[in-house]
């Protein structure tokens, strides 16, 4: 908490409250860190018949530490073909952006801190390297970033789950266990349940260890977002086709990821991304077009620029 509170958060600070061990700890030390001056966020995610009981949970803790509470409820149940993990994520973060524009303006919150810990880093880390991703995924979670008008923070990234729960104990406080976390059918759950064990048996500092390759591989990322941003800058936007081709193969992923990304909100698979670049090589007459679909939309040859169109708008003619 002294390394969060040197970082100079704005407050007041909201704090993701689920009513378990790891955001029950992070609530309790900025309430004791900034009194008065912390609230807490619970979303009902209506995802399990429990989640009323966590609601009441909440509720009880927040009135006996008098901490505000806000509580959002949203249906977070995943579309097809979307993990359940990535939809409550997605809920989540639109029901923290709702949240901060209900507070009053002089109450408005300035930053809001998530209670994900060093076990949540490794399990992300390894998530990442079972699905073959590039540097984001394995830069895993950000120690902090922006969202709008808010600054978010994960201050416990550098702490086991163990230290939290012994902490709360010490301080003689409760909290709940979601059944999901015990369901193995979630890889993160036999991640947690089957191969930690195994890594720490190995490796007993592999939760260091492994977070020092999430920083550097975002400290690299960094470095790749910024060639990116140039390079973009030079092809315009939308992109021009003549000067994406002027560029190197690694360099035009590069781009091509970093404008999908930040311009559209859209992920190419590996894929998805080799068959664009295959079509941006052989686009060398006015008559080639060019449609392949991406995220929720498709990649487009409009003129001599590429174009991102959602999936219901029809694309304007190449010519």
């Amino acid at each position: 908490m002294a390394a969060f509170a040197a970082r100079a958060p704005g407050l007041p600070i909201a704090v993701g409250y689920s009513g378990g061990a790891d955001s029950t700890a992070l609530l309790l030390a900025c309430a004791q860190r900034w009194p008065g001056q912390v609230h807490a966020w619970h979303v009902h995610h209506g995802l399990q018949a429990a989640a009323d009981a966590f609601e009441v949970h909440c509720r009880s803790v927040c009135a006996r530490w008098d901490v505000p509470l806000a509580v959002a409820h949203v249906d977070a149940r995943a579309q097809p073909g979307e993990s359940p993990e990535a939809a409550a994520r997605q809920h989540r973060h639109k029901a923290f952006d709702l949240l901060a524009q209900a507070q009053p303006a002089l109450a408005a919150i300035q930053s809001v801190a998530l209670a994900q810990h060093a076990d949540d880093q490794v399990e992300t880390l390894l998530l990442a390297l079972s699905r073959g991703s590039g540097l984001p995924g394995l830069a895993a979670m950000p120690a902090q970033w922006r969202r709008g008008a808010l600054h978010y923070y994960r201050p416990l990234l550098a702490v086991p789950g163990a230290a939290l729960r012994h902490w709360l104990r010490q301080h003689g406080e409760a909290w709940i266990e979601d059944p999901s976390n015990a369901d193995v059918r979630y890889t993160r759950n036999r991640i947690r349940s089957q191969l930690a064990p195994a890594l720490a048996a190995v490796f007993p500092t592999y939760r260091a260890t492994f977070a020092r390759s999430a920083q550097h591989a975002a400290q690299a990322q960094q470095v790749l977002d910024e060639v990116a941003a140039a390079d973009l800058a030079a092809c315009g936007l939308p992109p021009r086709l003549a000067d994406l081709q002027a560029l190197t193969p690694a360099r035009q992923g590069n781009a091509l990821r970093h404008w999908l990304a930040h311009a559209h909100a859209s992920v190419p698979s590996a894929a998805q991304l080799a068959e664009l670049q295959s079509q941006i090589a052989a686009c060398r007459t006015r008559g080639h077009a060019i449609r392949l679909k991406v995220g929720r939309g498709f990649v487009v040859r409009e003129g001599g620029a590429l174009n991102w169109l959602p999936a219901s708008e029809p694309s304007q003619s190449s010519g």
